[in-house]
């Protein structure tokens, strides 16, 4: 992995991570040699922060998890970055009290906003985070995808509820308590006042295709998800919704 601040690829590409560290790396690439303050809900293990500090940025992962803070700990020692990763336990749902305002140049919100109790304050908690002309990197689970999975699946009861259903959930026993779409998603950022710039689907077939294929052929199909990931259709049955926008300067 290159680690020099301002020319920074990334750890190794997947057909479940290349889409985001495609677009995360342009904007590094954007903000050139300057060291950036980021902020990582959700953010577990360091999936992301670790890269992040390596390539000389400074990470506050915030999580419910101790378990997860605890292995993110370590991990940042034994990449030798514990001086730029900080872990800060707590939920989203009560971000606006860990974070001080206009704080942060990058925000990482990845796969958060299907499960806190309200998306809408948690999104505006973000925006309030950021600095003028900061960013934001969301994550969130597609309802499209769902529904074919289920159907796929033989569940056609279940396709039907996530169709139907007002916040793109099965009900009591789903894991998650909402699924967007393109528009709904993008909604809900520009209503905490963020410009969205762009959107991308993340896992467009990695979910989809059997295990030989995507394991015989893991180049092809990172690169086959990059040229996908913007493209409607595709973009719109992926697993994952990926909305990078922007806090106006």
């Amino acid at each position: 992995m290159e680690q020099t601040r301002g020319r920074f690829t990334g750890p190794p590409l997947t057909p479940r991570t290349a889409v985001i560290w495609s677009v995360l790396r342009a904007e590094l690439e954007r903000r050139g040699g300057e060291e950036l303050t980021v902020l990582d809900v959700g953010g577990g293990t360091g999936g992301f922060a670790v890269p992040l500090a390596q390539a000389g940025h400074r990470v506050t992962v915030v999580d419910a998890s101790p378990d997860a803070l605890a292995a993110l700990t370590r991990r940042a020692a034994e990449a030798g970055v514990a001086d730029r990763v900080r872990a800060v336990q707590g939920d989203g749902d009560a971000l606006a009290g860990l974070v001080e305002p206009a704080d942060v140049d990058l925000v990482l919100c990845h796969a958060v906003l299907e499960v806190v109790d309200d998306p809408v304050s948690v999104v505006a908690a973000l925006a309030t985070a950021l600095r003028p002309g900061g960013a934001a990197s969301v994550l969130v689970a597609g309802r499209a995808a769902a529904v074919l999975a289920r159907a796929m699946n033989g569940h056609l009861d279940v396709a039907d509820t996530l169709a139907t259903d007002p916040a793109g959930t099965a009900g009591a026993r789903d894991t998650l308590r909402r699924r967007y779409d393109v528009d709904g998603a993008a909604a809900l950022l520009r209503t905490a006042g963020l410009v969205v710039e762009e959107i991308h689907g993340v896992r467009v077939l990695a979910d989809l295709l059997p295990a030989a294929v995507a394991d015989g052929q893991p180049g092809a199909l990172v690169e086959l998800e990059r040229s996908l990931a913007g493209r409607a259709p595709y973009r719109d049955l992926a697993a994952q919704l990926h909305l990078f926008a922007r806090r106006p300067a």
